[in-house]
């Protein structure tokens, strides 16, 4: 019903209000302590939140509003502090970053790639698509690639690979 969800979106958007006071304060004790200068903070969530788009609630799909997520860093020197980056990231590549600017090794190993480089430089390109992936009823599972302009998915029968559906 309407009413209820308008309360819904009223819990989602006053749980974010608060939230983003907690942070501050968080940010404002590290200033207070001296502990700016060699911490570094990540906020970031697993994936988005649906609040009727699409007729949808919850977190359940490949699209946009599913996939793409909050993801704030703010590091010791950062030259580009409070600037927004249209560079593509994935979370898998929050641990290289977080190494990168710990002065830590990084393996070759690793899927993801440091975005270290875009906190100078929101310009900065690290990488030209995402990659997300998750099912659906009936055996599908959706894979998609998004890139700075584009989203690409694909259903894919888990059982036998046939390729159901394409968007």
């Amino acid at each position: 019903p309407q009413e209820n969800q308008r309360r819904v979106r009223q819990a989602y958007y006053a749980c974010i209000s608060y939230v983003d006071a907690q942070i501050g304060r968080v940010l404002d004790a590290l200033e207070r302590t001296d502990l700016s200068g060699n911490t570094i903070v990540v906020l970031w969530s697993d994936h988005g939140y649906h609040l009727g788009e699409q007729g949808l609630w919850g977190k359940t799909t490949n699209f946009e509003l599913d996939t793409r997520v909050p993801l704030i860093v703010r590091g010791p020197k950062m030259k580009a502090a409070g600037q927004a980056s249209p560079s593509i990231v994935e979370l898998l590549d929050l641990y290289p970053t977080l190494a990168e600017l710990a002065g830590l090794p990084i393996s070759e190993e690793l899927e993801g790639k440091s975005f270290a480089k875009v906190l100078d430089a929101p310009s900065h390109e690290t990488k030209t698509v995402a990659f997300s992936q998750y099912p659906r009823g009936g055996g599908l599972m959706g894979y998609s690639m998004r890139t700075a302009s584009h989203r690409f998915t694909q259903w894919i029968h888990q059982a036998t690979g046939e390729v159901r559906a394409t968007a």
